[in-house]
C-alpha cells in the first residue's frame, strides 16, 4: 500500500503559541486538516476529506459565518482533496471509498466532492447527525454538506482488540483499514488505522488536538486545549481515549504512528518521510 499525506484545509485563528505551540505569539497560528489518500488493492481510498471545494466560493454557507471568522479557513482550490488527488496523477472520481474520523465540517466538508464514493463511518455518529442529542450537538454538523445524499456505511461498537482498543472493526471492502471507537470529541468519533505493510499509521482525528497529548508528560497549548474542552461530547470517554492513546504510543510506538488531524508539526514530518 502507498500513502500519500494530504492537507486539505489550513486553519490561521488569531492566538500564535497559545494555539499551535510554536514560537511567536503575535501572528495568526497555523492548523491543518490531515488526509491520506490510500492506494490499495481495491482502489484509491481517502481517510477524511477536509473542508472542501465550497470552501473557496462560499466559505459562510458551507463552514458558517462563524467559523470563518474565528478560524480563518485559507481560501485556495490547490488545498481540496480533489485538486491535490489531480496532481497526484488520479482521477477524483476512482476515489471508491472515504473513511472519516467524525462529521465536524473541517472533517467532512470535502464529501460533495465524491458523490458516489462509499463513505464508512462510526454509527453513534451518522446517530448524531441524524437524531442530535440536543441544540449543542445539532449545531456542530452543517447539514449543507450533506444534502447531496452520502453514501453511508456505518459500523457498530462491536468488533475484535487492536493494541488495547476494543470493538475495532475492518472496513467492509477495505483490507488493511480499522475504525477504532475513540469517543469523547463527538459521540461516534473514532480512529482511522492502517496498515502500510510497514507499521500502522492511526488518524487519531480529534482524539487529541495536539502532539503534546500523547506524550507521558501530556501538555497543550493553553487555547487550543480550551477549545478542546469546550468542543468536547463526552469528557471522561475523551480522557480515557487519550489515555490510551499515550499507553500505545510509550509501549508500542515502534509498532503504530499515531498523529492527531490538525497538527502540522506531524504533518510536515510524516509528508517528508513518505517522501524518502
Amino acid at each position: 500500500m502507498r500513502v500519500h499525506h494530504l492537507n486539505c484545509g489550513t486553519l490561521r485563528p488569531l492566538g500564535g503559541k497559545l494555539v499551535d505551540g510554536r514560537p511567536g505569539l503575535f501572528r495568526r497560528a497555523e492548523l491543518i486538516c490531515h488526509c491520506l489518500l490510500l492506494e490499495t488493492e481495491t482502489g484509491l481510498v481517502l481517510v477524511e476529506t477536509g473542508v472542501g471545494t465550497p470552501t473557496v466560493s462560499r466559505p459562510a454557507e458551507w463552514l458558517g459565518a462563524d467559523f470563518v471568522r474565528l478560524i480563518n479557513p485559507v481560501s485556495d482550490d490547490d488545498l481540496s482533496a480533489t485538486t491535490q488527488i489531480r496532481k497526484l496523477g488520479f482521477d477524483p472520481a476512482d476515489v471508491r471509498d472515504i473513511v472519516l474520523t467524525h462529521l465536524d465540517l473541517d472533517h467532512a466538508g470535502g464529501l460533495v466532492d465524491f458523490p458516489q464514493a462509499r463513505v464508512h463511518v462510526h454509527a453513534r455518529e451518522l446517530q448524531a447527525l441524524e437524531k442530535p442529542a440536543d441544540r449543542k450537538e445539532a449545531s456542530r454538523y452543517r447539514k449543507v454538506q450533506f444534502s447531496h445524499g452520502p453514501n453511508w456505511k456505518s459500523y457498530r461498537a462491536d468488533g475484535e482488540p487492536w493494541f488495547g482498543f476494543d470493538a475495532v472493526r475492518e472496513l467492509e471492502g477495505v483490507p488493511d483499514v480499522l475504525i477504532i471507537p475513540l469517543a469523547g470529541h463527538t459521540r461516534g468519533h473514532a480512529g482511522v488505522a492502517v496498515d502500510t505493510g510497514d507499521g500502522w499509521l492511526l488518524n487519531a482525528g480529534d482524539a487529541v488536538f495536539h502532539g503534546g497529548e500523547l506524550e507521558q508528560k501530556p501538555h497543550i497549548p493553553f487555547v487550543l486545549g480550551f477549545f478542546e474542552s469546550y468542543m468536547q461530547t463526552e469528557k471522561e470517554a475523551r480522557l480515557d481515549n487519550q489515555r490510551r492513546l499515550r499507553e500505545l504510543v510509550s509501549n508500542n510506538g515502534d509498532e503504530v504512528t499515531v498523529f492527531a488531524a490538525h497538527d502540522a508539526t506531524a504533518f510536515e514530518r510524516l509528508s517528508q518521510r513518505s517522501r524518502i
